[in-house]
């Protein structure tokens, strides 16, 4: 089902002008939203920030789920395109095996620094009733715990509640390997062994996706890796699964930079300095393997999404810092892979165990959710039948195709 906006679907805006919201087309519209988009604001003044390159696919976001759609805004009687939004429908728990939600994410809103009179509520009010169409139940959208201006618009204007919070954990790539613990084991899972294996360890955890397979499919999915003690190895089944040790840990790596490329901007000459000196004492003195970075600063790099994260176990820390050095090691031998990234809940144990650098890290990133069915009535307005109970798990699953 695909949402209904008429041909002749204007509204006033504030200053006077007219805005027109319809689906976006690819030929017609490409090189003016990727024009929009440069005009947006990214980060903050004087803030180190990442700057995406989205490989000029502006749906390409959410080309990965089977219901999206992307949406424009048109202002004035040029109908230049000041505003876009994307959105995808999915499947996933609420924290109980037997319970599953349909919802629509929200991500990609951006609006002309010059055209922001109610432009943005218009489009998440349009991107809601395709939501609704497609049988959503919620709706829900992911932002900087700083970026207040997204905040203010979706929770005060749009009716948005508060919901959970995460924190996004990047570790760089530098010019070494790292090493692996000796006493522990890595295998890479099947795709139908890793699903099987996901189904029981997220039973209770939110946000997991009933489509677990299509992921773990996909060929942006690197692989599925399962680290136990070396000496629980023999009495484990890799084509079952079965037996599985009391202690292991589980990760799936997801290769980003087909899809967009990285950027760091903003950085401080002193920064820039240091990160250039690292680089040049590494290239002349590397057996002193010093965590050198790559030119993150003038070339655009990709990203490996470490997804599906789980520890569990007596030597559960060690075993999935293993893991994490096993998918850093991967990204180190492609060239086009600039940083490791992670996003857990902010109460999970691996926030203290995944390593990563603070600086390019995101302590707090905030996700914002909405039903639906109450959309026209304020007086429920953030009264939502998910949060009525507490989570039964701090374990979150980050959807790889959502970062």
């Amino acid at each position: 089902m695909s949402v209904k906006i008429a041909a002749d679907n204007f509204q006033s805006c504030p200053d006077g002008g007219e805005v027109r919201v319809r689906r976006y087309e690819d030929e017609r519209d490409k090189a003016a939203v990727e024009e929009m988009e440069r005009r947006c604001e990214i980060g903050e003044q004087g803030k180190t920030c990442l700057v995406t390159d989205l490989l000029g696919d502006p749906i390409c976001r959410v080309r990965h789920f089977s219901s999206h759609v992307m949406l424009v805004a048109e202002y004035g009687e040029r109908r230049e395109i000041v505003g876009v939004i994307r959105a995808c429908i999915k499947t996933v728990t609420r924290g109980n095996s037997s319970s599953y939600v349909k919802l629509g994410y929200i991500l990609g809103l951006r609006v002309s620094p010059f055209h922001r009179l109610g432009i943005g509520t218009k489009l998440v009010e349009k991107i809601e009733e395709w939501c609704k169409q497609n049988g959503a139940e919620y709706s829900y959208m992911a932002t900087d715990c700083t970026n207040q201006p997204s905040i203010n618009l979706f929770t005060r204007k749009c009716c948005y509640t508060k919901f959970r919070t995460l924190s996004m954990l990047v570790q760089p790539i530098h010019a070494h390997y790292k090493s692996l613990h000796p006493d522990v084991a890595i295998v890479k899972l099947t795709p139908k062994v890793a699903e099987s294996i996901y189904r029981r360890t997220f039973a209770n955890a939110e946000f997991f996706p009933k489509d677990i397979h299509t992921i773990l499919s996909s060929k942006l999915n690197l692989g599925t890796f399962l680290s136990m003690p070396k000496k629980s190895l023999p009495k484990w089944d890799p084509k079952t699964g079965n037996n599985l040790s009391t202690s292991y840990a589980i990760v799936s790596v997801w290769n980003t930079k087909e899809v967009f490329k990285l950027q760091v901007k903003g950085a401080s000459k002193l920064t820039y300095a240091c990160c250039m000196g690292l680089r040049m004492l590494d290239t002349w003195m590397p057996w002193m393997r010093l965590p050198s970075l790559a030119d993150v600063f003038r070339r655009q790099f990709g990203v490996y999404v470490m997804h599906g994260l789980y520890m569990e176990g007596k030597y559960a820390s060690r075993l999935m810092k293993s893991l994490c050095s096993f998918a850093y090691n991967m990204g180190r031998d492609d060239d086009g892979c600039g940083a490791l990234v992670a996003e857990v809940g902010h109460m999970d144990p691996l926030r203290k165990v995944i390593p990563h650098w603070k600086r390019f890290s995101w302590s707090a990133d905030l996700w914002c959710i909405k039903k639906l069915d109450n959309h026209d009535d304020q007086s429920n307005c953030g009264s939502l039948d998910w949060m009525k109970s507490k989570p039964s798990t701090s374990v979150i699953f980050v959807d790889p195709r959502d970062v």
